[in-house]
């Protein structure tokens, strides 16, 4: 009923123009047979044919999938048709009756009707569910490469487990917070899923060499979150009012940001819009570039376009079904407005024009830090003086504290900012135990990227030099030789440390701990070209955009990895590579980079010029000012904490179960676990205690740097050169 209607729908961003397929009736009729012939209508107590012709998926695919040929349509609103009665029937199975256990065994068993091999056998269907999976799956895969299967049926398997997910969150009454609610939407929910459909319907795989880039999975993330989020407005009534789903990004929001139902719509709408704008700016920004970077020829070019254009009918026409379908809250819309025709300045232009018009370096004073919640407690490794005293003569050695050969404005460290930014004391709170080695060796680490960090705006930025920035990233992997072997010589001091700290630190690994060091590395630094890339133009990421490349550039990864690689014993990469754990880790991750972007505001926006600070983003997005914009990643940083404990409490002991971890591998995971606690508390330490992010270090830090003094040099004579620096007050 309209009385009924929690918020009025927004207006929506439709830049594409929805089309219809013309074979449309072709499928229905199929369909509806396709059907009643695996049992989901009369008689399963979940539809009658009203319902399935009611709902009229069909039309869905008709619109989602304009130009196929009738076959292939009906083949993929089978899908659609199974995809949907599976949703209502684990509510009414599972859902309703709170059944946790009956709903895994459920959800495990269907994997079964997925099999990888030439041999498609699968078990005898025990409910309607299964029978049309173990139909669908051989009239699908066989036209289709392995990685494309593997990749669909991962995306299938995710899509199945989201109901266990949000089945476990209304057990629970809990609703969660907006990083974790797009994080697990998007693993998940179904529009990953479905664009592994697209592929299927155009006829056009996308290379398995380039499938993993971040364009091509910035453009399948944009994608899904926007139709998880046009989805969530249209159905908030159905999944929060009779089913009592807690897993809508409307309530989260609503319940997040502490507002109205209506503004929290109008939220979700502002952050779809967003989502399709990135899309669009990766495609005409990013895929030219990578297809010149992996030589794809005209024709594979051709069809990674065709793709994409399947993506942008899939939105268009997702959205036309919206309008139409019985399962959604659309009364209003129907007799209102069409949706599409907003004003050009308030969907199209206001935040598109905010997010590349960001003025740099302006006046915002100091940073204002509030109390956050890190209720882990500090532990501090002893051997902290002495590595402060040699990571500075390591950064001397490998020269980090002068200028770059024929490099102008390199000269970004001298002794004194070496000093003041402490970057020991950031490792002795991340690696307590650490011995003297192990805890001089993270320092390095820490020196390393710090100093990338610093570097590559300084040089590279001030000349919008983007070219020679990747050719500089692309050099690094040559000094992370996998088999240990030679390195070319060193051409600069970030170079020259690489090759140092990967020879140290790689020496007693084994190949696979190598090759994902490695991969954590680059990662890294490729994300300080995206940095790099967004500061050119000015550009402000969008919420989604920034945490996820946030954790990379804030060398997250890389320790977390170094915390894993620590607690291996009897422990199955598959545990590490769980939802739960992996969970666990980017709340971890979350907690360190926000604590950095609140003491960092100050030093990035004014005095660096900087975009990518998770209060700027928020300001910018939800346009709103300083002390609004704190407070919101205040609380963000909050509930990644609570995430943390969450997940810790009640989430990983069911792994450990799953996996049946005997006492020794528990042992290690509890260790794991202690690391990151360790972490957290390290992280809040050091920016507590470090002269990086002050008021008056700033001002102190932009001064030249003072040219070094001639003295000995090496390791084992930094005490000659160090003078009084290091005797400046210490935390």
């Amino acid at each position: 009923m309209i009385m009924d209607q929690p918020f009025e729908l927004p207006d929506f961003y439709v830049p594409y123009p929805a089309r219809l397929n013309p074979h449309l009736e072709e499928a229905r009729v199929h369909s509806r047979q396709w059907a009643r012939d695996m049992g989901m209508l009369e008689g399963s107590g979940v539809w009658e044919e009203a319902d399935l012709d009611a709902h009229d998926y069909p039309l869905l695919c008709s619109y989602t999938h304009p130009d196929c040929d009738g076959a292939e349509l009906s083949l993929i609103t089978d899908w659609y048709v199974w995809v949907f009665f599976f949703d209502d029937h684990f509510l009414e199975v599972f859902k309703r009756t709170g059944d946790l256990r009956g709903g895994k065994a459920y959800l495990d068993r269907l994997a079964r009707f997925m099999p990888m091999g030439a041999d498609l056998t699968v078990p005898e269907p025990a409910n309607p569910v299964e029978a049309g999976l173990a139909d669908l799956w051989p009239r699908t895969v066989p036209s289709m490469s392995a990685a494309w299967r593997e990749r669909f049926a991962e995306s299938t398997r995710n899509l199945l487990n989201e109901s266990l997910w949000e089945l476990a969150n209304i057990g629970r009454g809990r609703v969660a917070n907006p990083v974790e609610y797009i994080e697990m939407r998007r693993k998940v929910g179904g529009a990953p899923w479905s664009a592994g459909l697209v592929e299927h319907a155009v006829g056009a795989e996308v290379p398995a060499r380039i499938a993993a880039t971040r364009p091509m999975r910035v453009l399948k993330d944009a994608f899904s979150d926007a139709v998880h989020l046009r989805n969530d407005l249209f159905s908030y009534r159905r999944e929060v009012g009779d089913e009592g789903e807690l897993s809508n990004g409307v309530l989260v929001l609503e319940h997040f940001l502490r507002c109205t139902t209506q503004e929290a719509a109008d939220a979700v709408n502002d952050l779809l819009t967003s989502r399709l704008q990135q899309f669009e700016h990766t495609v005409f920004g990013e895929l030219g570039p990578l297809f010149v970077e992996h030589a794809i020829d005209p024709l594979t070019a051709a069809g990674v376009l065709a793709y994409v254009k399947g993506l942008q009918d899939w939105q268009s026409g997702g959205h036309e079904w919206h309008l139409r379908s019985s399962r959604y809250m659309n009364e209003r819309v129907r007799a209102g407005t069409p949706l599409g025709m907003s004003s050009l300045i308030g969907v199209l232009g206001a935040k598109r024009l905010r997010n590349f018009t960001h003025v740099p370096h302006q006046p915002v004073g100091p940073s204002k830090i509030p109390e956050l919640y890190v209720p882990f407690k500090l532990r501090l490794s002893p051997h902290l003086d002495a590595a402060r005293r040699n990571t500075v003569a390591w950064c001397r050695e490998m020269g980090f504290l002068e200028a770059q050969p024929g490099v102008t404005g390199s000269a970004v460290w001298d002794e004194d900012k070496v000093i003041d930014f402490d970057l020991p004391l950031c490792a002795a709170g991340l690696h307590p135990d650490a011995s003297p080695e192990e805890l001089d060796l993270a320092s390095c680490w820490l020196a390393w990227g710090t100093y990338g960090d610093d570097y590559f705006p300084v040089v590279f930025g001030r000349t919008r030099s983007l070219a020679a920035a990747k050719v500089t990233v692309d050099r690094f992997s040559a000094f992370m030789p996998l088999d240990g072997g030679a390195t070319p010589p060193p051409a600069s001091a970030l170079e020259r440390g690489l090759a140092d700290l990967w020879t140290r630190t790689t020496a007693p690994m084994p190949i696979e701990a190598r090759r994902r060091l490695r991969r954590s590395i680059e990662d890294m630094c490729a994300g300080w070209l995206w940095e790099l890339a967004n500061e050119v133009f000015h550009h402000v990421p969008d919420p989604v955009d920034y945490i996820e490349m946030r954790r990379l550039t804030f060398g997250s990864d890389l320790t977390m990895l170094q915390c894993r690689l620590r607690h291996s014993k009897g422990i199955p990469e598959e545990v590490y590579e769980s939802g739960t754990v992996r969970a666990i880790e980017r709340a971890v991750m979350d907690c360190g980079l926000l604590i950095n972007d609140v003491f960092s505001y100050q030093k990035e926006i004014e005095y660096d010029g900087e975009v990518h600070n998770c209060v700027l983003v928020v300001q910018n997005f939800f346009d709103c000012d300083y002390p609004a914009a704190l407070a919101i990643v205040h609380d963000l940083h909050t509930s990644r904490t609570r995430e943390f404990e969450h997940l810790v409490e009640h989430e990983l002991p069911l792994v450990c179960a799953n996996f049946d971890l005997d006492a020794e591998a528990r042992q290690n995971l509890d260790g794991f676990v202690t690391e990151l606690r360790d972490w957290v508390a390290g992280i809040l330490n050091w920016h507590q205690g470090c002269f990086r992010y002050d008021e008056e270090s700033l001002r102190r830090h932009k001064q030249p740097p003072r040219p070094w003094p001639a003295g000995p040099t090496g390791l084992g004579t930094s005490a000659a050169a160090l003078g009084t620096g290091l005797l400046r007050e210490r935390p």
